[in-house]
């Protein structure tokens, strides 16, 4: 196996799932605000899962992103 040719592939598919996933994120996420299906303050649960069949291989990321830094939103609180 070339090292180099495997570590160059591997980055680019990561490099492609993670822009990629981000702007569908992104996406989704400004239109269930816009639709009013989101609170400005939410926080989304992420599944990211990865699969290559040929291998047998099924790994799974599951994470809450914020749409708040909850340090802001107490301040903020603070503030009134």
């Amino acid at each position: 196996m070339d090292e180099e040719h495997f570590n160059m592939q591997m980055r680019k598919f990561l490099k492609k799932v993670g822009v990629t996933s981000q702007t569908e994120m992104e996406k989704a996420i400004r239109s269930a605000l816009h639709d009013g299906k989101l609170a400005p303050d939410a926080t989304v649960k992420a599944v990211m899962t990865l699969e290559i069949p040929s291998l047998g291989v099924r790994h799974q990321i599951d994470s809450l992103i914020s749409l708040e830094d909850e340090g802001k939103i107490g301040d903020d609180r603070r503030r009134e």
